[in-house]
């Protein structure tokens, strides 16, 4: 009998019916929102910038019987003729267009000072048949003349380059096609990287030792306490981002109000007061207040589900108070504190605003470059070969945190 109920149960099972076909239908209706939202604001736009970061067409386009010829080119001696005379209609044909200025850049980009070489040219040879070319343009722009004026609009030509990304990490190739570093006056992005990771780290670290105990004190207050403890977590939330950075300025300049109450109980001379703000200082401070809730919420998520009977019970077995937080309390808030962490970390990676403002030339971060060239010098192959090589290290940091702790372990809530 056992025997027989033991070989129905498989068959009972593989014979449940399965669920409606209209109501899987109504389901995946349902969340196609929330996905056609991740794909327009998150996927789609993080994928624009891969592209870009090597994706750069525009050489290739408006030089393409050009940029083929140069293909063929031995580049130790001047092109021939008709290499001279492609590139002049070339060049024409794209100030008729009016993408000049575009090729000018991504040119220049490439080698510096090639701009007016480019734009003088297409300019001047307006109208000219002379007999030779070659004469012409090196008459127009005596760089013409020169082997790595070529090479550099070989590269520029480029459909595809890894170029922005050798950029971003202060790498270049040589007349030889190896990589090799920048010269040391021009490696700015490896260096402001290292500072962005360290300067996020050092936010973390803050964060998580002045909201450990901001957490806790709420966790164990009576409920009515911690209510309106919470709610002094979450007013920044409310507060626009502007408005709380432009406050640390008033607070922390060197006329502000903590200078001010240092000079008054004599800690510092009123001629030698502290450089708190436009600096690196200025950039810990009002990042770490920003970004202090990110850390106490999951904190506190996570306290108030351990039950206060784990410490009384280490005391009964005489453990003091110092022994049972490191061996019982401590470990149980792990998932909170390494969600507090990844957060926190992630998010200061990122910030540009506060750093913009409060940062002055030493507190700046990756992120007010990557705003830079998107803005000002309009390299946004750059941009985003930076964005790229920020977000490869957001990854590299949850692959590691869920190689040690495990992501399963982390709780937000």
């Amino acid at each position: 009998m056992n025997a027989a109920a033991s070989v129905s149960a498989p068959a009972a099972v593989a014979k449940r019916p399965k669920r409606p076909r209209g109501s899987r239908l109504r389901a995946a209706a349902l969340a196609l929102p929330l996905v056609a939202f991740i794909v327009v604001t998150f996927i789609a736009p993080l994928g624009t910038m891969l592209v870009r970061s090597v994706h750069a067409p525009v050489v290739a386009d408006a030089m393409s019987e050009t940029v083929a010829l140069l293909g063929d080119w031995d580049g130790g001696s001047l092109p021939a003729e008709a290499v001279f005379a492609t590139a002049a209609r070339e060049l024409l044909k794209a100030r008729e267009d009016r993408v000049i200025g575009q090729v000018a850049t991504r040119v220049n980009r490439v080698q510096a000072g090639l701009r007016s070489a480019v734009t003088r040219t297409a300019r001047r040879l307006r109208g000219l048949q002379p007999e030779s070319w070659r004469a012409a343009m090196i008459e127009t722009h005596a760089a013409w003349g020169e082997v790595d004026t070529w090479r550099a609009l070989l590269l520029a030509g480029e459909r595809y380059t890894g170029r922005n990304y050798l950029h971003a990490l202060d790498l270049k190739r040589d007349a030889a096609g190896d990589i090799v570093a920048q010269p040391s006056e021009q490696r700015i992005y490896m260096a402001l990287l290292a500072r962005t990771l360290a300067v996020s780290l050092a936010i973390t670290l803050l964060c998580l030792l002045l909201g450990y105990p901001v957490a806790y004190f709420i966790a164990h207050a009576p409920p009515g306490r911690a209510n309106w403890l919470l709610l002094l977590v979450l007013v920044p939330f409310w507060t626009s981002l502007l408005v709380r950075t432009t406050s640390w300025i008033v607070l922390l300049q060197s006329q502000g109000v903590v200078n001010d109450l240092l000079v008054l109980i004599g800690l510092v001379n009123d001629d030698e007061r502290l450089a708190l703000i436009y600096n690196l200082n200025g950039t810990l401070v009002a990042m770490t207040h920003v970004l202090l809730p990110f850390m106490v919420l999951p904190l506190y998520s996570v306290m108030r589900t351990i039950p206060a009977t784990h410490m009384s019970a280490a005391a009964s077995l005489g453990a003091g108070f110092g022994k049972a937080f490191w061996r019982v309390y401590w470990p149980q808030t792990l998932p909170g504190v390494g969600a507090g962490s990844l957060l926190v970390f992630i998010l200061s990676i990122g910030y540009y605003i506060t750093p913009a403002l409060v940062g002055g030339r030493t507190g700046q971060l990756i992120s007010n470059m990557i705003a830079f060239h998107m803005q000002q010098s309009l390299n946004w192959g750059l941009a985003a070969a930076l964005g790229g090589i920020l977000l490869a290290c957001v990854v590299a940091l949850y692959l590691v945190y869920d190689r040690l702790v495990g992501v399963e372990r982390m709780k937000l809530g």
